[in-house]
């Protein structure tokens, strides 16, 4: 396995590979470039403010990315927002770019979300309800533990534990997936009753799925501390606030709390085939306080009222 010198070695010469992808040209004026990842969360609030900022006259792009390949978009000045960034767990990718001023953590907008490695139920119930108890298991987890995808900060943190054998988890093996196709593992798993330790969080629709229990034992050199307590962070690039002062009010308005979030994802897991976009903006249509909050001393791109804007644009929606 590296260890934390190549590592690092690794990281800089993959950004000096995937950097200079990244100059590209200044974008137009109203175009507003938002960086995503492949969660459903993350999805979901992309997806509403790329809606919002259409409805006010604006272009807005939505690009996924892995996690580092956000902050190198954002960094080289190719991505404008992200609303993914899921602090603590994250600052491992993300502290070295806001200390060096290319990247600004701007402001929460879910505080009270939640990080960390979880178990169904039953195997809590079993014994398994702390990091430190995962090795007693070990045969039982055949060894895995189960991650989403490659190079996201969750996997890191659990690649270093492994690695530093934390808690005696040096014979364990991290399982990259997509969230589908873990979730599916987990439900598959919990058919057959049989333990399985995968990374877990809220707000998300598992929560309401899955009959699971997050583990505690979590420390500052893992999911943080408070059992993997998270807030989630909304990201932009240096001078973006200064480039686009009417956005970045906005931005700073789009707050999403748990309650909200779990109610959309809980819908979208309720009716297959509903896409993030259609059912955050169904939410936020039967919860009109919502959105005047998130309007409230912004203007349409062209400086007429947001509020008349967004109520005709919500119009479309059935």
């Amino acid at each position: 396995m590296l260890n934390d010198h190549f590592k690092r070695i690794l990281f800089t010469l993959t950004l000096a590979i995937v950097l200079p992808m990244f100059a590209t040209a200044a974008p137009a004026a109203g175009k507003i470039r938002i960086a995503s990842v492949a969660w459903t969360g993350v999805t979901v609030k992309s997806e509403l403010a790329a809606s919002v900022l259409e409805s006010l006259g604006y272009t807005a792009e939505n690009t996924v990315y892995s996690v580092p390949f956000v902050y190198a978009a954002l960094s080289s000045d190719a991505a404008d927002l992200f609303f993914g960034n899921w602090m603590p767990s994250m600052a491992t990718v993300a502290d070295k770019f806001f200390k060096k001023g290319s990247v600004v953590k701007y402001v929460a907008n879910m505080p009270g979300a939640k990080y960390t490695l979880a178990v169904p139920t039953y195997c809590a119930e079993e014994g398994l309800k702390d990091f430190a108890d995962i090795v007693k298991f070990g045969d039982k987890l055949d060894w895995k533990i189960h991650g989403i995808e490659a190079g996201n900060d969750g996997n890191l943190i659990i690649r270093d534990m492994i690695e530093k054998n934390m808690f005696g988890l040096g014979r364990f093996k991290i399982l990259p997936s997509s969230e589908v196709a873990m979730l599916a593992e987990v439900q598959s798993r919990v058919k057959q009753k049989r333990c399985i330790v995968f990374l877990g969080w809220s707000p998300h629709s598992m929560n309401e799925r899955i009959d699971m229990t997050y583990l505690t034992g979590s420390t500052d050199a893992t999911f943080g501390p408070n059992d993997g307590t998270a807030t989630v962070w909304t990201n932009i690039r240096k001078g973006f606030d200064q480039e686009q002062p009417n956005v970045a009010v906005l931005v700073r308005n789009m707050t999403f709390p748990i309650a909200m979030m779990n109610q959309i994802m809980t819908n979208m897991y309720a009716n297959k085939g509903l896409k993030p976009r259609e059912a955050g903006l169904t939410w936020l249509k039967a919860h009109p306080d919502t959105y005047k909050s998130w309007l409230t001393g912004v203007t349409t791109a062209d400086g007429k009222d947001s509020v008349t804007a967004f109520e005709a644009y919500l119009e479309n929606i059935k």
